[in-house]
């Protein structure tokens, strides 16, 4: 077998590994994840990827390594963003502290197998149809443009329709049964809300992969690159969701820093046909970009509305 064949196949036994692990052994019982422990997890998953990327130096040299590096950055900052949005869905459904674990594991096991969909489909489609890179480099300078004006994220599950078609085809317990997403009463199959929590972070998870899927491919053409540098980045969302839960509204201009990314990969797309912009210039612009949003979150912090305070009743 070649070399590539042989990394596929270590990595997805490396992904079943470290996913059999952390659901039997690191989290065999429901708890909350307190943020030294999701600290420490995060800097294990950067490690991990790190170490891999120097292994991608080593086997296959300093251009797909640099391929990587890139698109683990961007689906790194992407997510980052998103967890915005899974904060707020746990917020909406008043998901316990101890559950959040369990939801995020089985949403990301999903991602990761939609994920994979998408890849695979969108490089057959780009090798087949060369004028669709143009098509998705617009649609990336859009949403980039779209991310500068965003507003207060908002999210309304009613208007889900994946989550509606499961209501509409079985029966929703009134409350949450521990960790449990399904049970039977009175011999009937019924599912929990935390359940219900699941598939929205699921489909959402969907939504988010159509910008960062084409905008990892604007980096490399590279199956495995593109779904290694994926993986990762999403392994280590968990971990990154509780270290940051307490301090993500600090980010405030993190997603200038994405809007630039993402109109600066949606160019590079679009000159792709006549100027390849060299990989070691994008990954700089990429980490630039990342580095002066969060810098300038630091300096200048959001401003907290004033709060009212009542007038003493007059005597």
């Amino acid at each position: 077998m070649s070399l590539q064949a042989w990394l596929w196949i270590g990595f997805l036994i490396f992904i079943l590994a470290m996913l059999l692990l952390d659901l039997m052994v690191f989290n065999r019982k429901s708890h909350t994840i307190r943020i030294k422990e999701a600290i420490l997890w995060s800097i294990f998953w950067i490690a991990l990827a790190l170490i891999f990327n120097a292994g991608i130096w080593y086997l296959e040299g300093h251009d797909l390594a640099l391929q990587f590096l890139s698109g683990y950055l961007v689906e790194k900052s992407l997510s980052v963003d998103n967890l915005f949005v899974f904060l707020l869905i746990f917020s909406y459904f008043k998901v316990p502290g101890i559950y959040q674990h369990k939801v995020l594991f089985w949403g990301i096991f999903g991602a990761l197998v939609f994920r994979a969909i998408f890849i695979f489909a969108g490089i057959a489609l780009l090798e087949k149809f060369h004028w669709l890179m143009y098509i998705l480099g617009a649609f990336l300078v859009v949403t980039g443009v779209k991310l500068v004006f965003e507003q207060e994220k908002e999210i309304h599950p009613e208007k889900n329709p994946m989550l509606n078609l499961v209501r509409r085809l079985i029966p929703v317990t009134p409350n949450y049964e521990g960790d449990r997403f399904f049970l039977k009463r009175a011999g009937k199959l019924m599912a929990t809300p935390l359940f219900i929590v699941l598939v929205v972070v699921e489909t959402t998870d969907v939504v988010f992969a159509v910008d960062s899927v084409p905008a990892v491919l604007a980096i490399s053409r590279d199956p495995f690159i593109v779904f290694s540098s994926n993986a990762f980045a999403i392994l280590g969302l968990r971990a990154l969701f509780f270290a940051l839960a307490g301090m993500m509204q600090a980010f405030h201009y993190l997603h200038y820093g994405l809007a630039a990314i993402l109109a600066f990969i949606g160019v590079k797309m679009i000159l792709s046909g006549w100027y390849k912009i060299p990989i070691a210039y994008a990954l700089g612009f990429i980490a630039l970009s990342l580095i002066l949003s969060s810098l300038a979150s630091v300096f200048w912090p959001k401003k907290e509305p004033p709060v009212a305070v009542e007038p003493p009743p007059a005597h």
